[in-house]
């Protein structure tokens, strides 16, 4: 397989994660294969560190270019903004400060938005100036934390253009821009982009067509009676918080009444679980044996105004989200003259024969690593998968040219929105719509994200 199957389930333009949790993904990840491979050789060769399996490092650049564009060679303060509870907790975010803070001149300082101040009208942090500033929420948040702690300081780092990323990607921000790209404008948007969008209305008594251009005249009948074969998610949900995937939950009844009381909510087809499941060895810790365990995979792709940053595998039930209790999984490209099929059932076969005594001690080995890194989430440690995800080079060479139609088309949606052409399809609060008119992006720094639902010839039913 030279590219990849599947479609994206969604953007994220606002604060993506997963950069710096990736990293630590691998350096565990290659000392649990070097340890498997020590005890059961499979002969299949493998790479962990492949930069692309790294994306903090393109993160990081990034933002000391922001940087150094506005100050030049001047030491300064580069600011990572969290929600206060979240500050001990969010190794990704604890990091980063330290990554910045390695440059010389650069001070890496994480922060809740209220140690923000304003000295002579200049946005600062201790007296330091900022020059830029890393938001990890979005805006809706930053307008309810601003009514509880007067957070002028930040909305003026907002005027002045120093917030990454910037708010006029808010907007945009929104699971109903699939809408945009599958509807009347498709014809607006990269090919590649279209094919891999999965068919997305917004969730209301409507009228509208259907994922294969038939007449739907209740919306929400429609989706009663193809229940199955869709999934209802939150306009603006994250972690898979309020998520109803037809057949992993059958009630559609339930389903459908979650999403009309909550409201903003959008209904799209649901990509099919075998192409983005693979099986993965897993200790059953009650019947002391190894199994295969069948996942659900998430390869979420980073990107930024120079292109790739790289990825985040993740893996678990749907979702996947390390938030909603899914875990993190160490990426491999295959250096072995196989399919990424035959690599993996060589990789399969090999742990499979290994005692469960044997793996157990692996798997402790990586728990302790874990613990070393501070390897956690809110939810507490995050899970690792004893197997790496294997892609191969065409394939990496195919998420690089998808991900720079991602950004391409991405930047259409913001000049469809300041345009004024998406007025119908914005549900989205007066105030928050100022923030984001004070910084337009049009393309300016910025990590965003596309989490795929791929299949790179490992997924379930392929041979």
């Amino acid at each position: 397989m030279e590219g990849f199957l599947g479609c994206h389930s969604e953007w994220n333009l606002g604060s993506p994660g997963g950069w710096d949790y990736q990293r630590i993904t691998q350096i565990i990840g290659k000392a649990v294969w070097t340890r498997i491979n020590a005890t059961r050789p499979c002969g299949v060769e493998l790479d962990f560190d492949h930069p692309l399996f790294f994306p903090v490092r393109g993160f990081v650049s990034m933002l000391l270019q922001a940087y150094r564009d506005r100050e030049g060679s001047k030491p300064g303060v580069i600011a990572v903004v969290a929600e206060e509870e979240t500050l001990a907790d969010v190794t990704e975010n604890i990091n980063l400060a330290s990554h910045l803070s390695a440059v010389d001149g650069i001070t890496g300082a994480l922060m809740a938005p209220q140690e923000l101040e304003l000295d002579n009208g200049r946005v600062c942090w201790r007296g330091r100036p900022i020059s830029v500033l890393f938001m990890d929420f979005n805006s809706d948040v930053l307008l309810a934390l601003h009514r509880k702690h007067d957070l002028s300081p930040v909305l003026q780092a907002v005027r002045e253009h120093r917030v990454i990323n910037p708010r006029g990607t808010e907007p945009i921000n929104v699971k109903s821009m699939f809408e945009v790209i599958t509807g009347p404008w498709r014809h607006r948007f990269h090919s590649e982009t279209v094919e891999r969008t999965p068919w997305t209305r917004q969730f209301f008594s409507r009228s509208t067509d259907g994922p294969r251009g038939e007449s739907i005249p209740d919306l929400i009948e429609w989706t009663r009676s193809h229940w199955a074969d869709l999934v209802l998610k939150p306009e603006r949900g994250y972690s898979g918080k309020g998520v109803r995937v037809g057949e992993v939950h059958p009630d559609a009844d339930e389903a459908i009444r979650l999403a009309l009381g909550q409201g903003s909510y959008i209904v799209q087809e649901k990509v099919p679980l075998p192409l983005w499941a693979e099986d993965v060895p897993t200790l059953d810790r009650e019947h002391q044996r190894i199994v295969l365990e069948r996942c659900q995979t998430d390869f979420r792709c980073l990107m930024g105004p120079n292109g790739l940053f790289g990825f985040m595998g993740r893996y678990g039930g749907v979702p996947t989200n390390v938030g909603s209790g899914g875990g993190v999984q160490p990426l491999a490209l295959l250096r072995s003259d196989i399919s990424v099929r035959q690599a993996l059932d060589l990789i399969h076969e090999a742990m499979m024969d290994m005692s469960y005594a044997e793996l157990a001690e692996v798997q402790l080995m990586q728990e302790q690593l874990a613990i070393e890194h501070r390897f956690t989430y809110l939810l507490g440690p995050i899970r690792i998968a004893l197997r790496p995800r294997v892609v191969t080079e065409r394939q990496l060479a195919a998420l690089v040219d998808y991900s720079r139609g991602v950004w391409r088309d991405s930047l259409e949606l913001e000049r469809m929105w300041l345009a004024g052409e998406l007025d119908a399809v914005l549900k989205i609060e007066e105030e928050e719509l100022a923030i984001a008119r004070l910084q337009p992006w049009g393309g300016t720094p910025a990590i965003i994200a596309a989490d795929g639902l791929f299949g790179f010839g490992a997924h379930v039913g392929t041979e």
